[in-house]
């Protein structure tokens, strides 16, 4: 089994900051693309930012250049960044990781519980 837990979520003035975390854990033999998503009230889900294990990123055209992501492969985990916060940022974030685990034998998706970030005006 394959657990992503997300940490540090919250609420936060516009033009604020805040961190992701986000660890995976379990029958992992390998990681590859690591990534948040986040979904807001009566939205679909959207990618925010996407790193590859080699650490080229992706990031959503909203959150270019306020938004950075990093991972730590040791720790088999991904960070988000958020500078200047804005009440659209305000969504559950979800963190995503492509894992080859070693009781399936196989690649797969898996999604963390999400975390709730609330940017007031």
């Amino acid at each position: 089994q394959v657990q992503l837990v997300e940490s540090g979520g919250g609420l936060v003035q516009a033009g604020g900051s805040l961190r992701l975390s986000c660890a995976a854990s379990g029958t992992i033999a390998s990681v590859n693309d690591m990534g948040w998503y986040r979904q807001a009230p009566r939205k679909q889900r959207e990618q925010v930012a996407t790193i590859t294990r080699s650490g080229n990123t992706i990031y959503g055209d909203s959150v270019k250049g306020r938004f950075t992501i990093s991972r730590d492969n040791a720790k088999n985990a991904v960070y988000l960044q958020m500078n200047s916060l804005k009440p659209e940022d305000t969504a559950i974030y979800y963190c995503r990781a492509e894992v080859y685990s070693y009781s399936s034998r196989r690649w797969d998706a898996y999604w963390g519980q999400g975390t709730q970030v609330t940017v007031s005006s």
